[in-house]
């Protein structure tokens, strides 16, 4: 690309530039040049929208819901429309491969907008029992109010669809800041929502710093309720900061997937280097880590070894790159102490462990196999976000699940192993608000809830499906006695 877009928010359905005139340069992580600017939302930018859809969340409260079903699916109509050209910009905003990972991605959001629409069919209440014959009960499900939904860099536009289409089709009002490494997305898709036919003040978009934009959102008097995918340290600070306001927080992970005696080594290889590498390891249920049983590890880690041979890093618009950039520096330096500290603990490089050179940037990292990792170090203790696969050894499946459970993160798990009997086991022990049998840390559906686990910091609610949207909702509850109605 040779010319820089310019780009605008979208506030009470207007176009409009940060009422500073401040704007935000957008890189391309392949080649390190600016693609586009945005506004640079502030506080003024943040009242605008937040009073646009306060004003509107009554009218749209009680708008008929068939009217909400066809607009979500309107909207997916529009994306489909213009899938192509929003994973090319995916791929340039983010540092995805564009076949493989950024229009499967637009797919997949296209698809959480029509199963929005059927999903919202499905929200039943309820008639409870009365200890008086004269009245009934009713519980009915409303939607929160105004919604704020602030959303990450390494999903540019899945992880806000998992907010805006079960919150719209729910009836809440919405203002969205998208992460500022990648707000592109999220414009174009506000452009379909537009052509759609939003109601005015319904859905609106603030870009800008989450010090400023994010915090003005969380703490604004006319925020009914708050949804937020990201680091755990900022998801604390939110909750900190926004009160008695409800809350879908999704966090960080650090899950590992187990390697039993009995597994399938070449699936479980497998397995663990799509989790690991899938979007160069930028995914909160990545494989950063995995507890793999002394037995087979030899035969495992060979496997894994070979599987990393053939990932191709470099540019990815071109089909045949498997594996793109880091999204950031804050990102890449973080994956440099991480390794850094395990090998200064007895840690082992197997393959990888550094920066790529020969790139346009210094944001394409070596895919990483480290061998001995123990808990201890900040590899094995804390979330990498990084193309690494950590690898600790243990001897039975009480230290396994003991190893899993000592992290402060229980988001997605994986086991791999033949028998019922020791994955029944496992379930049953571990810490985690999802888990795989056999299948990837990194594997969802949309449909499927998707969260932490309490006693985590993982966070807690739960994005997918129905699930999403009676997150966003709340119970209602009416006590009628019909023997003083005529």
């Amino acid at each position: 690309m040779s010319k820089v877009k310019e780009f605008k928010m979208f506030i009470n359905n207007e176009w409009v530039n940060s009422s500073s005139g401040e704007i935000i340069e957008v890189k391309n992580p392949a080649t390190g040049q600016v693609i586009a600017t945005v506004p640079k939302g502030n506080l003024e930018d943040v009242d605008k929208a937040m009073k646009a859809a306060a004003k509107a969340k009554e009218t749209f409260k009680l708008s008929p819901i068939t009217e909400r079903i066809e607009l979500c699916q309107r909207i997916a109509d529009e994306l489909e429309k213009e899938k192509e050209e929003i994973a090319k910009w995916m791929t340039w905003e983010q540092g995805k491969p564009y076949s493989t990972e950024s229009l499967p991605e637009v797919e997949e959001s296209i698809l959480n907008f029509r199963n929005a629409a059927e999903d919202i069919k499905h929200i039943d209440g309820n008639i409870i029992y009365s200890n008086d014959p004269n009245k009934k009960i009713f519980s009915v499900y409303e939607p929160c109010g105004t919604y704020a939904a602030i959303t990450p860099w390494n999903f540019p536009l899945v992880i806000p669809v998992e907010y805006v289409g079960p919150g719209l089709v729910a009836g809440n009002t919405m203002v969205l800041k998208p992460a500022s490494y990648t707000p592109i997305s999220v414009i174009l898709m506000t452009e379909c929502i537009e052509r759609a036919g939003v109601p005015k003040g319904i859905f609106n978009v603030v870009t800008g710093s989450g010090d400023v934009v994010g915090e003005g959102l969380v703490t604004h008097p006319d925020t009914d309720a708050i949804g937020f995918t990201g680091e755990n340290i900022t998801g604390k600070k939110i909750s900190s900061v926004a009160g008695l306001r409800r809350m879908l927080l999704e966090m960080g992970g650090d899950g590992p997937q187990i390697v039993c005696d009995d597994a399938n080594v070449v699936e479980a290889a497998k397995e663990a280097c799509y989790g690991a590498y899938m979007n160069a390891g930028q995914v909160c249920c990545a494989t950063e880590r995995v507890l793999c049983h002394e037995s087979i590890k030899d035969e495992f880690v060979e496997e894994v070894l070979k599987i990393t041979s053939d990932i191709k890093l470099g540019d990815p618009m071109d089909a045949t790159v498997t594996m793109g950039p880091l999204n950031n520096e804050p990102t890449a330096q973080k994956v440099d102490r991480h390794i850094k500290d395990a090998l200064e603990k007895g840690a082992k490089v197997l393959c990888g462990g550094k920066r790529a050179s020969g790139f346009p940037t210094d944001l394409y990292y070596e895919p990483t196999v480290l061998d001995d990792v123990v808990p201890g170090m900040i590899i094995h203790d804390e979330e990498t976000f990084g193309p690494v696969i950590p690898i600790t050894t243990f001897k039975t499946d009480d230290e396994a699940i003991e190893i899993a459970n000592s992290i402060k993160f229980g988001l997605q798990m994986a086991v791999f192993t033949s028998s019922l009997k020791k994955a029944n086991y496992y379930s049953r022990r571990l810490r985690t608000g999802n888990l795989g049998i056999n299948a990837s840390t990194c594997y969802w559906e949309a449909h499927q809830p998707f969260g932490g686990c309490p006693g985590t910091d993982s966070g807690y609610g739960r994005l997918g499906g129905k699930y999403t949207i009676y997150d966003m909702m709340y119970i209602k509850t009416f006590t009628v006695d019909f023997e003083k109605c005529k």
